[in-house]
């Protein structure tokens, strides 16, 4: 399985949902089975690694995003992926827009997955560092419930 996290710029919301996922499916021993990348509806800060503040967030989670790159959605990213997963509406609209018809991937909210229909992950970007760890809050209970999903789908694929 391969999930794609989408954000606007891809520094802060996208790759902490990308560390957040990878350092969960570590624990549950699901890593050798799903693929997990991050990128931006935008392609200001394409090359950069994540706003210092996402990382020290999930640094003192235990989780290291010091590797991560941003980059730009591009339309072979939906023939890749199996989830494409928007952090809010707005993403979630530029998904969709470019979006091939052919295209059988799950597209939507990623907060659909912690129980919070139509949510959206809040951008943490232009506020104080209290915003960071809401976002690691938000996205640990939806990537828990995207394990689940994604437990039942390679399930099925056995």
């Amino acid at each position: 399985m391969r999930v794609l996290f989408v954000c606007l710029g891809n520094i802060c919301r996208s790759p902490t949902a990308e560390g957040m996922l990878r350092h969960k499916l570590e624990a549950a021993g699901l890593a050798e089975q799903v693929t997990i990348d991050s990128c931006g509806t935008g392609d200001w800060h394409v090359g950069k690694a994540p706003d210092r503040r996402a990382t020290a967030a999930a640094a003192a989670r235990g989780i290291d995003l010091s590797g991560l790159r941003a980059r730009q959605l591009e339309p072979a990213d939906f023939a890749h992926f199996d989830y494409l997963l928007a952090m809010d509406h707005e993403n979630l609209a530029d998904i969709l827009a470019m979006r091939p018809q052919a295209c059988d991937a799950h597209v939507g909210l990623f907060l659909d997955f912690a129980g919070r229909k139509g949510a959206a992950v809040p951008d943490p970007y232009y506020g104080g560092e209290d915003g960071f760890g809401d976002v690691l809050d938000l996205v640990e209970a939806a990537a828990d419930g995207l394990i689940e999903d994604l437990r039942v789908r390679l399930g099925s694929r056995s």
